[in-house]
């Protein structure tokens, strides 16, 4: 059965000064699609969804909407009247559609807003926080009731509640939406189409039916088909070199023919390898090797602000290795957690323990580290022409390349980059500075899913403690090897990883944690230590510096190259070292449950 198109691109193209983003680009979105549009930052996927919008007009080519369709649009950073109320931004949506009278405006403004989370009408934009906005923008939309959806980064400066709600969401309206987005797990939950927008692709973009996981499985099929394509076509254009290179005797039009044959390929050739050429940000943070085994910790941590209590109880042992994800709803108090564990805030109550000559370097969340009037080169280089990376001097020009920034760009403005060529600003000033303890606060927002993976591969790397908040529920999964959660009254808990924590989260919604305030989600209530745990915490650290010993030397033995070619020997020596590691692991959760137990027998 047939679908309707609600809406298409017929040859579109834009550039951005003399640069081209996309050219000559044609799709089509049908009734019933759901969307994901990714792509490398400077693609042109806000462009283009401005385009689709109608809010934008391409250089050339055309955008046709069917008769009757109405196309909503929700910005990445959304804009609304200094003063006005959630209600009265929606009444003013509605205010041009004559054909509602005012009890069916307000009607379908209270549904709106209580579809979206709103429980106070009055309240003022002014206000709002940047997730509350994101959801007044969403609501401000789907009040008019749109045929389509266009919505750009919909998930920054929303928290994991935020994200859960908007995918329950468009699974259940608009009947069609295109959404941008780098969260991964986002896509795969909401959409059933993808397109990525890439030079890569002879067309400029590339298309598949499916979940972003089987849209992945498609490109990597293609690409890899293209791969073998252009040996194929290169072998063809050494063969056609080779006869040029003897030269045809006779200049009959069948070698005429020929040499236009052969120019024609290594053009070709020329063109494919310009396509196949991705540039990925070079991310690699800095170590101190540093070989203090406690390098942060805290017992019995709370702080307030402005009245309300932001956490508290908290006991924390950040050691060499330790990846701990922070989770918690919007306003509960993530960054200030984070400034007190830099220093940046006193805590309330509680005691800390730092190392001695702790080095810690912060990724803040809104950049404010960066001056908005500042030329990209001072950014990167403060210090003059040149920045010393490792012991190794290099000129300001190839570490902006590094971060895919071009030479003409480095007399620009900070203030006039994109959100993610800031972000990739600050990554690179912080891998300037060797650390013990990394401190990533929303570090994702505005970085293309290439960028990502970089990101997560270098802090998979890092040997040092790692804290990171983030809404990027697989970055968490994938780098973070516990989770510390924040209810917003106060609470925290600790948690093994994402799916615990959202496991959680499900139990209590349905009801299984139901008495009063939710409860604290952290290890219940602990007794003295014995004489024999005494004992153990004392011998603690020897234990554990022995079991990183067995570590280093399973390690060792699995990457000798004498054993490269024996499967079955790189298999058990592989295994030995993953249990060295588990046996480390829980060396360290055994140190922390024992300073726990001996903290709460103090007090």
């Amino acid at each position: 059965m047939s679908r309707a198109v609600l809406l298409s691109c017929e040859g579109v193209s834009r550039s951005f000064g003399v640069r081209p983003l996309f050219e000559n680009l044609t799709f089509a979105l049908f009734d019933g699609d759901h969307v994901g549009l990714i792509g490398p930052n400077g693609s042109g996927k806000s462009t283009l969804l401005r385009i689709l919008s109608g809010s934008e007009l391409p250089d050339s080519g055309a955008r046709v909407v069917r008769r009757g369709i109405r196309v909503g649009y929700v910005p990445q950073d959304p804009v609304f009247t200094p003063g006005r109320t959630v209600e009265e931004v929606l009444l003013e949506a509605l205010a041009g559609d004559a054909r509602l009278e005012d009890y069916e405006r307000e009607a379908r403004v209270g549904v709106t807003l209580g579809k979206t989370g709103f429980d106070d009408l009055k309240q003022k934009t002014d206000t709002l926080s940047g997730g509350w906005r994101k959801r007044l923008a969403i609501a401000h939309e789907l009040v008019q009731e749109p045929d389509i959806l266009l919505l750009d980064e919909p998930t920054n400066h929303l928290d994991v509640e935020g994200i859960l709600w908007l995918e329950g969401l468009l699974k259940s309206e608009p009947e069609a939406f295109i959404v941008v987005s780098h969260d991964r797990y986002f896509l795969e939950n909401i959409t059933k189409k993808m397109i990525e927008l890439s030079r890569v692709y002879p067309e400029g973009l590339l298309q598949a039916n499916g979940s972003y996981s089987e849209f992945l499985e498609k490109r990597d099929e293609l690409l890899r088909g293209q791969a073998a394509y252009q040996e194929t076509l290169a072998n063809l254009v050494r063969r056609e070199m080779e006869w040029l290179r003897r030269g045809a005797k006779a200049r009959t039009t069948k070698s005429k023919a020929r040499i236009q044959s052969a120019e024609s390929l290594i053009d070709e050739l020329g063109e494919s390898r310009v396509r196949s050429r991705t540039e990925i940000a070079k991310i690699d943070f800095t170590s101190s090797e540093r070989q203090t085994k406690r390098l942060w910790s805290c017992k019995g941590l709370g702080k307030s602000f402005e009245g309300r209590e932001i956490f508290r109880g908290l006991d924390l042992l950040l050691t060499p290795g330790t990846r701990l994800g922070v989770l918690g709803p919007n306003g509960s108090g993530k960054t200030t957690l984070l400034r007190t564990i830099v220093g940046e805030l006193e805590p309330d109550e509680g005691t800390v323990e730092r190392a001695d000559r702790l080095r810690i370097v912060y990724f803040e969340q809104n950049r404010e580290s960066l001056d908005p009037e500042l030329p990209l080169r001072r950014a990167l280089a403060p210090e003059g022409d040149s920045v010393v990376f490792r012991d190794r001097s290099l000129h300001v020009a190839s570490w902006a390349k590094r971060f895919l920034f071009r030479t003409e760009q480095l007399d620009t403005k900070v203030g006039s980059l994109s959100g993610g060529e800031k972000a990739r600003v600050v990554l690179a000033r912080l891998m300037l500075d060797p650390a013990d303890l990394l401190v990533l606060d929303e570090p994702t927002n505005d970085l293309d899913i290439a960028t990502l993976d970089v990101l997560e591969e270098s802090l998979l790397e890092f040997p040092g403690a790692l804290l990171l908040v983030t809404h990027d529920r697989y970055m968490l999964d994938r780098v973070s090897t516990s989770i510390l959660a924040l209810d917003g009254r106060g609470g925290c808990g600790m948690f093994a990883d994402y799916t615990q924590w959202e496991s959680s989260r499900r139990e209590f919604q349905s009801g299984e944690a139901r008495q009063g305030d939710r409860p604290q989600a952290g290890r219940p209530r602990v007794k003295k230590l014995t004489y024999a745990e005494q004992k153990e915490l004392a011998q603690m650290e020897a234990t554990v510096l022995e079991a990183e010993a067995r570590v280093a030397s399973a390690k060792a033995r699995a990457e000798a190259p004498s054993i490269a070619s024996d499967a079955a020997e790189l298999h058990r020596r592989w295994a030995a070292l993953a249990a060295a590691q588990v046996e480390v692991d829980r060396l360290y959760a055994r140190w922390s449950e024992l300073e726990e137990k001996r903290a709460a027998g103090e007090n």
